[in-house]
């Protein structure tokens, strides 16, 4: 008996998605919004409606002018993290250069109310204190990269992975 093509992929595992931008002011220090639904502070983005079609690059773009009120048009894509965590499927979470944003620009910041607390600017160093888990390590796996001028980064629960290939 074969199975017809709906079913097949009815039957294939789930993978979540998520997307988000990584904008930096003049200063080089990071914006971080802190969610209303758990702890500890994260990017601007969110979920990738997949669903309904969209990118993780729309989504991130979409997530940012909800959440806080700003069109940015993601740039280059960062980081790719695949994040295992229990009782939930696994996360491939993407992270797009959100720019250097002038401080006039951010100034005109509005949070999401129903998901958001607050907004703030963060220099690298102390984006661990503020950023949970994974997160942090994808961040700074990010950061590095966008400073070396590398292409994206390949993560495993927000650590870079080993291709066994040296460099060169």
């Amino acid at each position: 008996m074969t199975m017809d093509y709906a079913a097949y992929i009815a039957s294939l595992p789930r993978v979540l998605a998520g997307a988000a931008l990584l904008i930096r002011d003049p200063e080089g220090r990071c914006l971080i919004v802190e969610p209303n639904y758990r702890d500890g502070w994260t990017l601007p983005g969110g979920t990738v409606e997949s669903d309904a079609g969209e990118t993780p690059r729309e989504a991130a773009h979409r997530e940012t002018l909800e959440e806080i009120g700003l069109a940015v048009p993601p740039g280059p894509l960062l980081a790719v993290d695949w994040v295992r965590a229990p009782n939930r499927p696994p996360i491939a979470a993407y992270v797009y250069d959100g720019g250097v944003l002038p401080h006039d620009r951010l100034e005109t910041i509005r949070l999401q109310e129903a998901e958001l607390l607050s907004w703030r600017l963060v220099p690298p160093a102390e984006l661990p204190r503020h950023l949970p888990g994974a997160l942090a390590s994808r961040v700074a796996a990010a950061l590095d990269g966008l400073r070396a001028g590398r292409g994206p980064v390949e993560l495993v629960d927000g650590l870079p992975v080993d291709t066994g290939r040296s460099p060169g």
